[in-house]
């Protein structure tokens, strides 16, 4: 991908995160009905605004770029014959955005093929537009453009770490290792959906860790941390862009040390 491609796909996917804004900010905190994706199995909401958000997005997409591939959370994998995909998640932290919270984000990633090559996460009401690529990462807010880059930490004793919520850790291995880590750490914190990796590639946060995700969950993320000097993987130290378990870390030398609590503490408890 040329410098020229890659600005062009920049911009065309902070588009695509503005077309959807423009579906998404009536529904909010408004009276929006939900309805559970999961059944009896659990509790995964979606609304009106999940769905107008991708059918958008995805209308733009197959107009401007007919043989990219699409894969949203809402109308699944659209194959076409090209390597490109476009990996979307119309409302990240669809939980939060019923409740009128504003940890809350549409997600929109451009895969090469190989890897996830731009990354935007995108909050309306609050007007911040989180950017990664080649070009580096960078955060869009009140006409300003401020680069990203995150901190210096690698001792885990001095680090703030975050996970959505204890929910996301579904066996007792995957609760085991969120504990060990957390429980060295200087901080942890409950919330934030997609806006923790944002923050960790602000200089904000030092790690995030998470498990059970989708692709959507993660594709549009990794540009945006790896562009400011952070480091997204599996608990396993490979490729996090098909989900799983995740860890993002700020600093490269704390995603080592922690690597090896987490899988540790995992495979020590168990899987059931």
């Amino acid at each position: 991908m040329t410098a020229t491609n890659s600005a062009e796909f920049v911009e065309f996917a902070c588009r695509l995160a503005e077309l959807a804004a423009a579906a998404i900010l009536p529904h909010f905190r408004t009276r929006i009905e939900v309805h559970n994706k999961a059944g009896n199995a659990g509790y995964d909401p979606v609304t009106a605004a999940d769905r107008a958000a991708e059918e958008v997005i995805r209308g733009e997409i197959h107009r401007v770029y007919p043989t990219h591939s699409v894969h949203g959370e809402e109308h699944g994998h659209a194959k076409r014959d090209s390597d490109w995909t476009w990996v979307i998640d119309p409302i990240d932290g669809t939980r939060g955005f019923i409740l009128g919270q504003l940890h809350w984000g549409t997600l929109v990633a451009l895969n090469d093929g190989t890897r996830p090559v731009v990354g935007v996460m995108n909050q309306p009401y609050v007007g911040e537009m989180f950017v990664g690529s080649s070009a580096g990462a960078e955060i869009r807010h009140g006409g300003r453009r401020t680069p990203l880059r995150s901190r210096a930490c690698p001792v885990l004793g001095e680090a703030v770490v975050c996970t959505t919520h204890p929910g996301v850790f579904k066996t007792r291995g995957e609760r085991a290792a969120f504990d060990r880590v957390a429980g060295e750490a200087r901080q942890a914190r409950y919330g934030g959906d997609c806006y923790n990796y944002c923050l960790l590639a602000a200089g904000l946060v030092d790690l995030v860790i998470e498990a059970n995700l989708f692709p959507y969950d993660v594709q549009a993320l990794i540009p945006i941390v790896e562009a400011a000097g952070g480091v997204m993987t599996t608990w396993d130290g490979g490729s996090a862009q098909d989900g799983g378990q995740i860890i993002a870390a700020g600093d490269p030398a704390l995603h080592r040390a922690v690597l090896p609590l987490l899988q540790s503490a995992r495979d020590g408890a168990g899987t059931s």
